[in-house]
Parts: structure tokens; sequence; C-alpha cells
């Protein structure tokens, strides 16, 4: 039997975001597929989170490509890369949550890539006088993350209707971080 590869692990993240304690057997059922299969191709939990990593990292890349953050103003930006994030908010609503991925000796080089995009970001809408300077583009980053997996949970639950992802994370997040004139 040949089994649709990002399905599977499309499954296995929408599954785990909410539950993150599901067994194998619990991923194959959502994936739809026997438990004999899912071991064939994930020799066991780790094996299905590093593969998870993979793919979602790659799809993350594609989204910050597809929103070209250097181009325009940071806030129109910023609105393009979350908007692009929506067909992988499942993936990084998992990713983003699984610490083991953050041990042993050093993170993706995908995540140091997509940290440094977003990082610049935020930075250059602080350089633009568009973002406050009293909050770390580091920070912003990393808000902008828990932002988004909330967003996917709260769209994978129901609570949130998918086409107001982009809006309600892009209006708090800009609501947050957009500098404010100073009164004398």
């Amino acid at each position: 039997m040949t089994i649709d590869r990002e399905r599977v692990l499309r499954a296995a993240a929408a599954l785990l975001a909410r539950k993150s304690t599901a067994t194998m057997d619990e991923v194959a059922k959502a994936a739809g597929i026997g438990r004999a299969t899912l071991h064939r191709h994930f020799a066991g939990r780790d094996a299905l989170v590093r593969a998870l990593e993979e793919f979602g990292l790659r799809e993350l890349e594609a989204a910050v490509e597809e929103a070209r953050p250097d181009e325009g103003s940071a806030p129109e930006a910023l609105r393009r890369l979350i908007g692009a994030t929506a067909p992988a908010s499942p993936l990084l609503g998992f990713l983003i949550t699984e610490n083991q991925l953050f041990e042993g000796e050093g993170v993706n080089e995908g995540w140091a890539r997509i940290d440094a995009v977003c990082t610049t970001l935020f930075r250059r809408g602080q350089e633009e006088g568009h973002f406050r300077v009293d909050l770390t583009a580091v920070w912003l980053t990393e808000a902008l993350y828990g932002l988004l997996s909330a967003g996917a949970w709260a769209v994978q639950a129901g609570r949130v209707a998918p086409k107001d992802y982009q809006y309600m994370i892009a209006e708090l997040v800009l609501g947050g971080c957009v500098r404010r004139s100073v009164e004398a």
C-alpha cells in the first residue's frame, strides 16, 4: 500500500497539535492508515516528529518566500506573512509547542532562517518608525509565533473561522507593536 506521506504528516500534525500525548495508534487512525503502515514509514514517535519538523519547516519557508517580507512597508509585509502561514498553521501550531525539537545540540537551520526573516522584518518596522522600539524584534517574533499557533488551534477547534485567521492575528500583532504618537 502506498501512502500519501504529506497527507499522513498533516493528519499527524493536526492530531498532535490538539493532543500532544497521542499514541502512534491514534496517529495512524487519524491518518486513515493502519499502525503497521505508519510504523513502516516512521519507525517511532521520534522519527514521526522529525519528519513533521522537516515537512513543517519546508512549508513555513515556502510561506515566508511567498510573503515577500522585504517588499512594501513592514506592516504590509507582516500581514502578507501571516496570511501566507494560514495553510501551514496546524503544522506551525504543533512545531512551536513540540519541546523535543529544541533539545540537543542545535536548532534546525530552517528555524534559524525563519527567525532571522521575522526578526529582520520587525527590526525594519522599528527603523521605519512603524513598530515600537521598547519591544525587541526578537520578542515580537516570539509573540508572532505564539499568535500563529493560537490562531491555528482556534481554527482547528472551530472557534474561529479560517477566513478570519489572518485578520485577527494581524490586528492583534499590529495593535500591540505599532508605534503610537507621543504627546508632549
